[in-house]
């Protein structure tokens, strides 16, 4: 491989025929003269434009029978030397970082030798050890294209919000149950919401037996399993649930918590009491009726309940979960669109305040498809008023422009499986940690449980992964009639 050119952060390098190199692929340039290394990723592989080459090409006479019969006669055997410059390429490169006293360094502002530099193809592991990806919980991703093993560390994943985004069949369950399960591998608490109930065999293998999680998946379904009391919410939770899931006007909702601190007061607070105040208020009509369709709407969900052992206690199986990690499947499958605003607010709130009190370190929440239950503003409250209180978000979505344009700013990591959309590309590419022509040049050509691995997992090196299969019985296959 030769140097060729470079415009900016992009370097443009001559291979050769004998040189393998594809997509996705990591080149050290080394320059003798100062002791530096350039980190390149190969984002495109081009046929090199020579001048005279199209010309040459049509002169080739066809080897299956043209118009052309006769032998080719070439006296001077140059055929051999036409036929090599034919096939050489252009590798259109990205510098990633520059390597010196064994430091990263960022900047890409020098100019290597192109006469004395040396230019080789970089493994993986030589990549990830030299870029330190590792750590004392690793979590192993998968392998890349040469086999060889991607490793990162779960304490990337701490603290952080990561989006998992995809064509739909491409892997992107997957990824998430991986990154849940090893996880719970390290004692963490995870909270899903679950959209179309495929998380629920965690426990099982894909025989249909027991495994290591079984004792750790505790799966809740509203209005069967899962049930709460009026009596046992706190007041901004019930207010969070009337104002934000179900649009209670603000003279309403002022006297709803009226309501609510009366019947506190009178140890009356039961479902049938807040009805049957609600039912003999006197106020402006409006109000009233504001009152009782909300009351009405919380009564038809059937999520609450009257009756003490028909209680379920979110906060009881998150703190038992919290000594050996675990995971808590909101199961949303059967709710209706209304009803799983409430239950999400519900279990937000209940996390919201677990946290502030300290019966909760921290908590990891996986969303899917988000976008169907929680409300516009509440995108930038998880992400930033959230993670203060200590929940770490990963969005699943199919539907990269269902993801706010500031959320994909903030990303630290994103898990970007196959697009051909060039609209969902340019939505992905909008991240900050990562460049849009690296999006658009990579994410297009991956096959089906490959993923491109960006942003602070992978020190900002873009890495593509075979996701490895998991010993775990999934779900969320699409079910086919043929």
């Amino acid at each position: 491989m030769k140097l060729y050119k470079k415009e900016g952060n992009v370097l443009q390098i001559i291979s050769f025929p004998n040189e393998h190199i594809e997509k996705g692929d990591y080149l050290l340039i080394e320059d003798k003269y100062t002791n530096k290394s350039l980190i390149a990723q190969v984002i495109d592989v081009q046929f090199a434009s020579v001048p005279g080459i199209f010309e040459e090409l049509l002169r080739s006479f066809p080897n299956d029978g043209g118009i052309f019969q006769e032998e080719d006669i070439d006296p001077l055997e140059i055929a051999p030397h036409t036929m090599y410059i034919q096939d050489t390429s252009l590798l259109i490169c990205k510098i990633r970082a520059t390597f010196e006293n064994k430091l990263l360094n960022p900047s890409t502002s020098w100019l290597p030798s192109r006469s004395k530099s040396i230019i080789k193809k970089l493994p993986i592991p030589e990549l990830l050890k030299i870029a330190k990806i590792d750590g004392l919980l690793p979590i192993t991703l998968g392998k890349t294209k040469d086999s060889s093993l991607i490793t990162i560390d779960a304490t990337s994943l701490d603290g952080r919000l990561n989006i998992i985004t995809g064509k739909k069949g491409c892997g992107k369950s997957h990824m998430s149950k991986l990154l849940m399960a090893s996880l719970i591998d390290y004692k963490a608490i995870v909270v899903i919401f679950d959209l179309n109930g495929e998380y629920s065999s965690l426990g099982l293998s894909t025989e249909g037996k027991k495994n290591r999680y079984f004792e750790k998946i505790h799966e809740l379904i509203p209005a069967k399993n899962f049930k709460v009391s009026i009596n046992q919410l706190h007041l901004n939770i019930v207010m969070g649930i009337m104002i934000h899931a179900l649009n209670l006007p603000g003279a309403s909702a002022r006297e709803f918590r009226r309501i609510w601190k009366t019947l506190r007061k009178r140890q009356q607070l039961t479902l049938y009491e807040l009805g049957e105040t609600i039912r003999n208020l006197n106020c402006n009509q409006h109000i009233r009726d504001a009152l009782s369709s909300r009351y009405h709407t919380l009564v038809n969900s059937g999520f609450f309940t009257h009756k003490k052992q028909e209680v379920s206690f979110l906060d009881k199986c998150i703190v038992k979960s919290n000594e050996n990690g675990g995971a808590i499947i909101i199961n949303l499958k059967k709710a209706s669109s209304i009803d799983r605003q409430i239950i999400v607010e519900f279990v937000l709130g209940k996390l919201v305040d677990l946290l502030a009190c300290w019966k909760l370190k921290a908590v990891f929440l996986f969303a899917e498809e988000a976008h169907l239950y929680l409300r516009e503003t509440y995108w930038d409250d998880i992400v930033t008023r959230m993670r203060h209180f200590g929940i770490f978000t990963t969005f699943i979505t199919n539907q990269p422009d269902t993801i706010k344009e500031s959320i994909y700013r903030q990303a630290d990591n994103i898990f970007l499986f196959n697009f051909t959309n060039d609209h969902d590309l340019d939505v992905v590419s909008r991240a900050a940690r990562v460049d849009a022509q690296t999006v658009r040049a990579i994410a297009i050509d991956l096959p089906p449980q490959y993923c491109l691995t960006l942003g602070k997992i992978v020190e900002d090196f873009p890495i593509v992964t075979k996701v490895k299969a998991l010993d775990i019985q999934t779900l969320g296959k699409t079910r086919l009639f043929f």
